[in-house]
Order: C-alpha cells, then structure tokens, then sequence
C-alpha cells in the first residue's frame, strides 16, 4: 500500500494535482487585487466627489414655471367662511434652451474631474391663459411668479436677468427645495396685466452656471428644443430621449426636440399635486474615455487564464524536456503573475492606461523569460516561453479594447488555446512515474 501511494505522488498526474492546487490557492491574492481596484477606484470616487462639491455638482434645470397664488372659500362646521391659499402653476407653451459647455479638467493629487462652465439663453412664451374658467376662486395676481430650479445653485456665477414681456426682472433665491423643481429660484413679476393679456406672454434670461460630470434638463414646455454644444470628444447622452447629435475630433453637437406627448408633465396642475419630474429628465455627461479602473478590474479577471495557462508551458516543458520543476518555482511564477496587476494599477494611476500595460507586462515577461531559462538552462525554451507570454498579453489588450466583443474574441481564443494544449498532449502518459519518465 505504501508503495502504491509513494508512486502515485511520482506520476505527472500527481504533478498535475499539486499544480491545481497552486493554481487555485493564488486565487486569493488574485481576489485581493481586486479588493485593491475596488478600493482604489471609490477613493478615486471620494476626491473626484470633493472637486465636484467645491466647485458644483451635475446640474439639472427645470422651469421655468408660472405660478399664480388664488384662495378659494370654504365652510366650516358653525357656518363661518375660511380662505384657502392654493398655486395654479402653467408651463410655457414653447421653450427652447441653448447651451455651450466650456469643460475643464481639474486635479486632486492624481485624481481628475471633469467640470465645466457653461452659457445657457433660455427663452420662450407661456400661451394666453382665461383665468375665469380655471377656479371658482380669486387669483393674486400681484403675488405671480416665474419660478425655475436647479440641483446646485452654487454653480450660479453671476446674477440672472429674467425679461417677461418685455420687462426685466432679478431671479432670487428662496433658499427651499420643491419635489419637481429642487432648488429654486423665483422671478416676482408684475402681474396685474397678466389676466387682460389675450396674447401669448414671452420671456428669455441668460444663465452663466458652473457644473461637473454632466447637465440634464426637464422638458416642461409643450413643446421643448435643447441644444448643447461643447468642445468635448466623448459626450454621453443621458434620460429617456435620445438627441440628434455630430461628434467630431474637437468638440459635439446635439439637439432634442419633445412634444407634450412625449413626456407626463401636465400643462398646468395645483399645488403640489405632481409628485416629480425626474423621470423625464434628459441631457449630456462628459464622459471620461480612459477609465483605467474599469480596464484593471477587467484585466484582473483573466488572472486565472493567464496562471494557467502559463503553469500549463510549464508543465509540458517539463514533460516534453525531462526538466525537473519544483512546485515552489511554480508558486513564485504565480506570485509574479499576480504582481502584474498591482504593477498595472498603480502605473495606470500615473500614467496613460496603454503605457502603463505597456511597462508592467514587459517587466513580467523579462522577469518570467530570466528564471525560465535559470530553470530550463536552455535558450530556445526560455525564449518560446516569452513568445507565448507576449502573446498572451497582447490577446489580453486586445480583449481590453475591444469592450462589445470582448467576450467573443475572449470565448474564440481561449477555445482555440484549448485545442492548442489538447493536441500537444494527445500523447502524454499520464500514468507513468518519474522512474519512467525521469519527470519528476
């Protein structure tokens, strides 16, 4: 019995199993890199959030809104008459914004942001209203207001100028935050001609308004024309319209065009009785093409590809060339494969992504390829072991690239690298010991 189990522990079988095993105990540091990633990148998430919150965050605009006070006479139990104070609130009947970004990109240590600052005229006209047939109640039309909203009024850099009917008038800010409108800033018109208007009432304001990350827009109007152009290569469209838009090598354009039957925005409601507007929201994120976490958790994934296929060269240099492979010189190839990532990450923080790849893959080949051949003491092995292990991180960039065909190309290549190693070991006596073989 000794003796069967002592020649089992000398078979390629037995090699094979320990190597498994190895295999999957680097697993753990391989997790751990991931963990690193994770870390680094909501650290990254926490500094970005700090330039943001210093400069302003991603704004949303809404409005603007005309809102007309009225009170209405209820009864109470001993007969007595109570005043109610009620809004009617109105949508402009067309409304059109248009905005030009000026990003900037803003560092903290290595961490980037990207803020803009931007120039929106907004314009418009809110259709003749018949003020009798809405209530039965009396309006206060002295206490009329235009009120618009935006999700961080620190982004407001100079005063706004609101012309309604030809009249100008200063925007103010009112300190409370509305469900559908979030922070807002009131216009208080003159509104005693309001009622004997029977033409349509216009208006337009300049808005110079810093932001970050991206701007988005609530379509109150009836109907709504957005157009934004910045000199930004990667824009993201954002919400449940999609734009007609051009992007070329220096900067996007793009236009939206929404008709009251393309959102749930009623054309005119009391109160607080519409719950929110966000689900209508639309607008642009500036988006950041590199992102070098996202590759280097994506690259960290195929960290157990990569361990095994190597372990696999190994291996059948051994088999095919009668070397002797202790498992420790197994483990201290994992342990470098796994440095790779660690290598990766911390140069991509510093450096272009492709660079970085560039560097860390090359300084793991060379230090792979320099024990190999310390190991193999044999030139020609060595030097197939680098051209495979080049050829392994160039299919892993590539992969990294191709992002909506990564997993076909992945699938196809690791097939194809299978049948590869199937071939090469058609013929391999699993079951003969080191005595046979002189393996082991």
């Amino acid at each position: 019995m000794e003796n069967s189990v002592v020649k089992f522990t000398q078979t390629i079988t037995f090699k094979g199993f320990v190597i498994g095993i190895i295999t999957l105990l680097l697993l753990i540091p391989g997790v751990m890199i991931q963990g690193l990633i994770l870390e680094r990148q909501h650290r990254s998430e926490e500094a970005v959030a700090k330039i943001n919150a210093k400069w302003s965050n991603a704004q949303t605009l809404c409005g603007p809104i005309l809102t007309v006070p009225y009170s209405t006479i209820a009864l109470e139990r001993k007969g007595q008459q109570k005043a109610i104070q009620n809004e009617m609130n109105f949508t402009p009947d067309v409304l059109t914004i248009k905005v030009k970004l000026y990003p900037e990109e803003r560092y903290y240590g290595i961490y980037k942001a990207i803020l803009y600052r931007s120039e929106i005229d907004l314009f418009g006209e809110f259709d003749s209203i018949d003020f009798s047939d809405l209530i039965d109640g009396t309006f206060d039309f002295k206490k009329a207001n235009i009120r618009f909203g935006l999700s961080d009024l620190k982004g407001v850099t100079d005063d706004i100028e609101f012309v309604f009917n030809s009249k100008k008038y200063m925007a103010d800010a009112t300190g409370e935050k509305d469900n559908n409108l979030d922070k807002i800033l009131t216009v208080a018109i003159n509104g005693a001609d309001i009622p004997e208007s029977e033409e349509k009432m216009t208006f337009s304001c300049k808005i110079a308004l810093k932001g970050s990350g991206g701007i988005s827009f609530i379509p109150v109007g009836k109907t709504t024309a957005v157009e934004v152009q910045g000199a930004w290569t990667s824009p993201g469209f954002i919400g449940g319209f999609s734009p007609d838009y051009t992007v070329d090598k220096d900067s996007f354009y793009a236009k939206w065009n929404i008709l009251r039957f393309n959102r749930n925005i009623p054309d005119t409601w009391k109160n607080d009785s519409v719950s929110s507007f966000n689900d209508t929201s639309f607008g642009v994120n500036l988006v950041e093409t590199v992102d070098h976490y996202l590759r280097n958790m994506r690259s960290a994934k195929y960290a157990l590809m990569f361990i095994a296929l190597t372990f696999v060269v190994f291996f059948f240099v051994e088999i095919l060339t009668l070397k002797r492979i202790h498992p420790i010189q197994y483990l201290l190839v994992g342990i470098a494969l796994i440095l790779f990532y660690s290598l990766l990450l911390s140069l991509s923080e510093q450096l272009n992504f492709a660079l970085a790849y560039l560097i860390a893959s090359a300084a793991t080949i060379g230090l792979i390829t320099a024990y190999a051949y310390s190991v193999f003491k044999h030139k020609p092995q060595a030097g197939i072991l680098m051209v495979i292990l080049i050829g392994l991180y160039m299919f892993l960039y590539v992969i990294l690239q191709l992002e909506d065909r990564a997993l076909m190309i992945g699938s196809i290549g690791l097939f194809l690298i299978l049948a590869i190693i199937m071939y090469i070991s058609r013929k391999v006596s699993w079951y003969k010991t080191s005595k046979e073989e002189n393996v082991m």
